[in-house]
């Protein structure tokens, strides 16, 4: 009898390649999925709210099919191309002038030892700021790590602009995160502020992220929109961002929020990341008038224009909230989007109100809080 070979000779070679071209890609998939995991399973990544935590999150009207939603229906990406597409043209296409070649000036002010009768606010760069007010001191959003990223040599801090640390402040009475991003969180400087902090004001969901650093959980304050809390005659109420978070793959699982800000001798609007929506009249309407309004002024695109606002939108927000002042602040730090450097400060004073006083200060300088005609140079103009 004839046996008849099922497969040729060089088909059954080719069937034997490919079996072993499969097994190299499967290994390769488990072993990039495994690199994967341990990169996100690193501390500085946080965690996601569990337990009691969560049991609160799924309570709040804020939070619908196991994620965080925005008031009005928001896309992260805006753009018809899609989102691939859209960071790919982000990534490949060139820019101009986004980082500068200059070192940005500063003045390096002894917050220590400065005068604590005085109202002031000092500017880190993009976000980051220290306030002492009526005597107590405030920080928001510090990230002084020099990289707005998980690892160092992504989103560097521009020359110039680090020349603050953790060292260089007094005790802070409360610390205050408006929500869970590499720009405003950050994993370095929340360790090393650790000993330095009473309270912690954070928006709902942020708080795990916190207790998992280590932070006490009796000192960590998470408040979902519209709810309060009072420290005596310091009140502070969580308001309405447009925006989105998290700190890995899976987004939305931690609230985002800007902040009113009330004390026996001011009442400020703190604003976290946020694209334009109608509830800036709301806050306006309900706790204006404000004496300082600090809102969110760079790392805009019209790719992404529902979760930042544009530059044709800083003044529209200053107008619904009814502010004596405002500072744009989310510029001249970090480069996240692909307009120039200084673009959000040209646009504030071309697009300026006259009624509206606008606070522009370098890295460090003091701004006095009870002095509203206080003036400040365009430190930026002659900058490359």
């Amino acid at each position: 009898m004839k046996i008849i070979k099922a497969f040729p000779e060089s088909g059954y070679l080719i069937v034997i390649g490919m079996k072993r071209i499969f097994k190299v890609l499967l290994g390769l998939i488990l072993f990039l999925f495994l690199i994967t995991m341990g990169i996100l399973n690193q501390s500085k990544f946080g965690q996601h709210p569990k337990g009691e935590r969560l049991e609160r999150i799924k309570k709040s009207a804020n939070y619908q099919d196991g994620a965080f939603k925005n008031l009005s229906d928001t896309k992260v990406m805006t753009s018809d191309k899609g989102t691939f597409r859209t960071m790919l043209d982000f990534m490949l296409s060139k820019k101009v002038d986004v980082t500068p070649t200059d070192s940005l000036p500063f003045v390096k002010t002894n917050l220590k030892n400065h005068n604590q009768e005085e109202d002031i606010l000092v500017w880190f760069g993009h976000s980051s700021y220290f306030m002492r007010i009526d005597g107590s001191t405030y920080l928001v959003d510090p990230v002084f790590c020099g990289y707005a990223a998980p690892f160092s040599f992504m989103n560097k801090a521009y020359k110039g602009t680090n020349n603050y640390h953790v060292d260089d402040l007094p005790n802070i009475d409360y610390l205050i995160i408006s929500h869970d991003h590499w720009d405003h969180l950050d994993y370095e400087t929340i360790l090393q502020l650790k000993p330095k902090v009473k309270q912690v004001v954070c928006a709902l969901g942020v708080g795990q992220h916190l207790e998992y650093w280590g932070y006490e959980t009796t000192m960590i304050h998470e408040l979902d929109w519209y709810e309060g809390i009072s420290f005596g005659e310091v009140n502070f109420t969580a308001t309405p961002a447009r925006h989105f978070s998290g700190r890995g793959v899976r987004r939305n699982k931690t609230l985002w929020a800007s902040y009113v800000l009330k004390t026996p001798s001011y009442n400020f609007y703190i604003g976290g990341d946020s694209g334009y929506d109608p509830f800036y009249k709301e806050i306006g309407a309900k706790y204006g008038p404000f004496d300082l309004a600090i809102i969110e002024q760079g790392q805009y695109s019209e790719d992404w224009n529902q979760i930042h606002l544009l530059p044709k939108q800083l003044f529209q927000v200053a107008d619904d909230l009814n502010v004596q002042r405002v500072f744009p602040v989310h510029n001249s730090k970090f480069a996240l989007s692909g307009h120039p450097w200084y673009e959000p400060l040209n646009a504030a004073l071309e697009n300026k109100e006259s009624e509206i006083a606008l606070v522009t200060p370098m890295v460090g300088e003091v701004v006095s809080l009870n002095d509203s005609t206080q003036v400040f140079s365009s430190w930026w103009k002659d900058l490359k």
